[in-house]
């Protein structure tokens, strides 16, 4: 071999060791955010919540209420029947109305308490489940609303079954239930779902993560490309599907049921335009209000008293 042809191995045999070693670290960060972004546990990007009830909250006499109220525990095997899921049931009087109260990312139905009270004030029984991978409910993976689209359609059948096919089905979602809401909504489901409400959803799972890869990071766009994607590629792996797919726009192509949207102006953690792309892409009939100078989940507790005249003035004209 001469010396050019030997330079020339060399040469190549560098360049291989480089793009191993370059595809070796994009693995490794596309791993760490997935465990940051899929696997439950501590967050540090979240604020944490207090389990002390202060009179000075806007919202006291509502969780006050959920405190002191009595549950009952449903529970449900997830839909692939791979997770034990558990739920709060709160039946109002002699009630034919329902409300699938959906909690927000790392939340629980505990933290869904004011939301459980807002809705039972205005005559719905409701059942707040704990999606899976939160709270009591089993699961190894938070999957953003994709694959608990199909735990809440069980859910739904799971009312029907118990409590008779006269029920009137709404589904509310926050955060992260939002973007389940909207994901549910172009499944096919029986007849008795009669609307939903959806506050601060996100338009896709991989719009979602990009823009926290940005917002929370600092991340420019390399590397954020290929990172994002190679993130997707494990999730499909680990949880089943591309981000990409998983698409709140796509699925509200397919629903022709009243939605009402709700999002912050202020908000920063699922960016309020993206409320704008969700509300053109549904088929059906359908209200939005963005709510002055509220932040990322932040609407009720910032506007109590319009929160629960604009729910109640969009519900009546859809469940009697």
């Amino acid at each position: 071999m001469s010396l050019k042809q030997l330079k020339h191995k060399k040469l190549w045999l560098s360049l291989i060791i480089v793009v191993l070693l370059v595809c070796i670290i994009f693995t490794g960060a596309g791993y760490y955010f997935f465990k940051m972004a899929c696997v439950p546990g501590p967050k540090s990007f979240l604020s944490s919540s207090s389990d002390t009830l202060k009179k000075s909250d806007p919202l006291y006499k509502e969780k006050k209420w959920f405190k002191k109220t009595a549950k009952q525990k449903w529970y449900m095997q997830s839909a692939d029947n791979q997770y034990k899921l558990v739920a709060n049931y709160i039946p109002a009087a002699s009630s034919n109305k329902t409300v699938i109260i959906l909690p927000g990312y790392m939340d629980t139905k505990e933290d869904m308490g004011e939301y459980d009270a807002l809705f039972h004030e205005m005559g719905y029984n409701t059942l707040t489940p704990d999606p899976r991978a939160q709270g009591k409910s089993e699961g190894k993976y938070i999957g953003y609303g994709w694959p608990e689209k199909d735990d809440v359609k069980k859910w739904i059948n799971l009312v029907l079954k118990r409590k008779g096919s006269q029920q009137q089905i709404v589904v509310y979602g926050l955060s992260m239930g939002a973007a389940t809401a909207m994901m549910t909504s172009g499944l096919k489901l029986p007849g008795q779902v009669k609307a939903f409400i959806e506050d601060c959803g996100y338009t896709s799972v991989k719009d979602e993560i990009e823009h926290e890869a940005e917002a929370l990071y600092n991340m420019p766009s390399f590397p954020r490309f290929p990172l994002v994607e190679i993130l997707s590629g494990i999730n499909r792996i680990k949880v089943g599907y591309f981000m990409k797919d998983a698409s709140s726009i796509k699925q509200l192509h397919k629903n022709h049921r009243p939605m009402f949207f709700i999002h912050g102006s202020h908000d920063t953690f699922v960016p309020t335009k993206m409320v704008y792309h969700n509300y053109l892409a549904t088929k059906g009939p359908k209200q939005l209000w963005v709510a002055p100078n509220s932040k990322h989940a932040d609407s009720f507790s910032d506007h109590p008293k319009e929160y629960r005249k604009r729910i109640a003035s969009f519900l009546k004209d859809y469940v009697k």
